[in-house]
């Protein structure tokens, strides 16, 4: 890894998952939904704010990554493709489908963006600038296995989104999802988002990827178990065997 400020953001980004991780002991992020709740200040339409939040990870990925000396280069040009296959479904399709009426604090919203912003220097500029990826890392184990993880992360969580949007369409409140991953886990979109960010890390064998990988688990798991807290609070026939986020096992 370089020397100079770009270590430094890397570092900044560990910081911040260790800092996250405690912080959502506490507290709960009320994204809207189950968990919106008065006390955090203005809001926007959820709709809006995943948009606004969510579009610098794919447009400012982009516009860092095309600085790089090694911007025209296929390996680079892949990991590309997976970075934007996962940020153009959140940012400009995702907030699309979602049931229309909840809102999302505008705190919630820029400490996202201020994020993203980070996340997305960090890792385009190892992607296409600092990172070594020749043709040949092609022929890696590593960058397969990455892809492998990435593409089933990526298809768990889209799909378990799907299941909660037609169940939501089945008739007004909250039921239990079933189907899927929700056979063995409350929280199968968040694990899918896990996975895929695990993998972005193998397939890219780097300490950004790395520290998004880390950020990634360290916001997601405490949200993944409040889901399974709240679910078990809400039905009183909500599975007994099934866990929070991992299958058999948490």
């Amino acid at each position: 890894m370089p020397d100079g400020p770009y270590r430094w953001f890397v570092y900044a980004e560990l910081a911040l998952a260790a800092v996250t991780f405690v912080a959502l002991q506490f507290v709960v992020a009320p994204y809207g939904g189950r968990h919106g709740r008065t006390g955090w200040g203005p809001t926007v339409p959820s709709r809006v704010g995943w948009v606004v939040m969510e579009a610098p990870a794919s447009l400012l990925f982009l516009a860092f990554y095309l600085l790089g000396e090694h911007r025209g280069e296929l390996v680079p040009l892949l990991l590309l493709l997976l970075w934007q296959a996962h940020y153009v479904q959140r940012a400009f399709v995702y907030p699309f489908l979602m049931r229309s009426g909840s809102r999302m604090p505008v705190l919630v919203m820029v400490l996202a963006i201020g994020f993203n912003l980070l996340n997305a220097w960090v890792n385009a500029r190892w992607v296409s600038q600092y990172g070594d990826y020749p043709v040949g890392w092609l022929a890696d184990p590593r960058f397969w296995v990455g892809v492998a993880l990435f593409a089933g992360g990526y298809v768990l969580n889209v799909s378990s989104d799907r299941r909660l949007r037609r169940l939501r369409r089945q008739g007004d409140g909250y039921r239990i999802p079933r189907g899927g991953g929700f056979r063995f886990v409350s929280s199968p979109n968040y694990l899918g988002e896990m996975i895929e960010w695990t993998g972005w890390a193998v397939a890219t064998w780097s300490l950004a990827g790395a520290a998004f990988a880390l950020y990634t688990i360290a916001n997601l798991a405490p949200r993944a178990m409040a889901n399974h807290r709240w679910y078990r609070e809400t039905f009183d026939d909500y599975p007994a065997d099934r866990k929070a986020l991992v299958p058999f096992v948490l």
